[in-house]
């Protein structure tokens, strides 16, 4: 399942690296009570932590692992559950001095079959959740403007 998210924030090619940053995520993923550093250079390709969700939030936990980035054009990520796996890629275009054009897609591959056939009937919730987040994150991006 591909899910695609497009939004206009107020960022300049100079500022988008504080979007690869993972210490900014909880500041913009409300549902998202911290991120665990296991291992590599915090957001440089290679690097992995843990996303560790707010109780009562209809997040998952995820180990996340940096796969691209080579900003100020693009990022990727890889996320990794028992139940779904994530590929994420976002990408910048600089249509102004002050205006960048996001576009993040996502692709969700569920493990195993219950996971499949739940998966199908959730693409709706999925969807939106990921447009909140994108929403959020351009909040974010607004109030650093």
């Amino acid at each position: 399942m591909k899910s695609t998210a497009k939004e206009f924030v107020p960022y300049t090619s100079s500022s988008v690296p504080t979007c690869a940053d993972p210490d900014n995520m909880t500041k913009w993923m409300d549902d998202l009570a911290r991120y665990d550093h296991i291992g590599g250079d915090a957001g440089m390709p290679g690097s992995c932590y843990r996303m560790v969700p707010k109780p009562g939030t209809s997040q998952m936990e995820f180990v996340a692992t940096v796969t691209a980035r080579n900003l100020p054009d693009e990022m990727g990520l890889r996320l990794e559950s028992p139940t779904v796996d994530v590929a994420i890629r976002c990408t910048f275009a600089a249509l102004s001095p002050h205006r960048t054009k996001l576009v993040s897609e996502e692709v969700f591959t569920f493990r195993g079959l219950f996971n499949r056939i739940f998966g199908f009937p959730a693409q709706k919730e999925i969807k939106k959740h990921h447009r909140r987040h994108i929403e959020s994150f351009k909040q974010f991006a607004e109030s650093r403007a």
